[in-house]
């Protein structure tokens, strides 16, 4: 705590706005939106490792998080203050940084795979940022952010060589996602069936089986996605800059409205059971990644 406390002590409304800016890069949107990124319009197999690392690094931080239900900073010390701006993205368990982890994920992958020096830089740059956004804006610990970061980067280096190794294997694809839905269904077994204390937050409880589930429909759906993209689909990424500009916008604009909208249909239709998180985001990826593609052809044509 004493060094959240020397962050507060040096707080201004400039860098208040600033960290508030910069923390936003660890949000899902921003991960969502790199790797999507990627997968429509750079390299499809760079796009799946992105998800992949971004998978891993989410699912390891919400079972963490659940386990060792650490409270936030002004929780465990009432006498802190945080910026208040922050207090709308920091629900949960404090322990470990959900932020830092998606940052370092997307960020650190980019940076991995970029040829680009400068790329490297500003990657790197922007994912050092990020965890002291977190520390500064008074939403996390120290540990919460070193634990995250060292989980994050460990993902970033030891699933590139194994989804480089499916450029000569593309078989091992299906291991990798099919390890992916094994893992995400051991989690829902652990938040439906471990013996939680009596004590426990159930509103905290409640958004982990929310996503224990969710991510176990999103692995599900990549699965398809990529058997269906490899067996008969086989979507181009070239494309002109302003196809790729279609490509992105209205891919995101698409995927957005179809997770919004399906969110109360599907659990009026569920009566509120949480396998309508699992099939909304597994109809969520098959958007992403079966539906949207479909059209790339029409913009390929006009690449040179």
């Amino acid at each position: 705590m004493e060094l959240l406390y020397w962050f507060e002590s040096v707080r201004t409304p400039v860098l208040d706005v600033l960290m508030s800016l910069v923390t936003h890069l660890g949000e899902e949107a921003c991960f969502m939106a790199a790797a999507l990124l990627v997968l429509w319009c750079v390299d499809k197999r760079r796009g799946y490792y992105l998800l992949t690392v971004g998978f891993a690094g989410t699912l390891a931080s919400q079972w963490l998080k659940i386990a060792c239900r650490v409270p936030r900073p002004w929780v465990r010390d009432p006498g802190f203050t945080i910026v208040e701006s922050a207090r709308a993205e920091a629900g949960g368990y404090s322990f470990p940084s959900g932020h830092t982890q998606c940052a370092v994920g997307w960020l650190g992958g980019v940076a991995r795979f970029s040829r680009s020096v400068w790329v490297r830089i500003v990657c790197v740059a922007l994912l050092l940022a990020v965890p002291v956004s977190r520390m500064y804006l008074g939403v996390h610990t120290p540990a919460d952010v070193g634990v995250s970061f060292v989980l994050a980067a460990a993902l970033v280096f030891a699933v590139y060589p194994l989804v480089e190794s499916t450029l000569w294997f593309p078989e091992r694809m299906y291991i990798i996602i099919g390890g992916m839905l094994a893992v995400s269904l051991a989690f829902v077994g652990f938040v439906e069936l471990w013996p939680f204390p009596a004590d426990i937050d159930r509103l905290n409880l409640a958004a982990a089986v929310k996503n224990a589930y969710s991510m176990a429909g999103a692995a599900a759906g990549v699965l398809v996605v990529y058997a269906f993209d490899s067996s008969c689909l086989h979507f181009p990424t070239r494309a002109p800059w302003w196809g790729q500009a279609v490509k992105l916008a209205g891919g995101l604009a698409l995927v957005a409205a179809v997770k919004s909208l399906l969110k109360a249909p599907l659990l009026a239709l569920y009566a509120g059971v949480p396998i309508a998180h699992s099939v909304r985001y597994f109809l969520v990826v098959l958007t992403a990644g079966c539906l949207w593609p479909m059209t790339f052809r029409v913009f390929a044509r006009y690449a040179k």
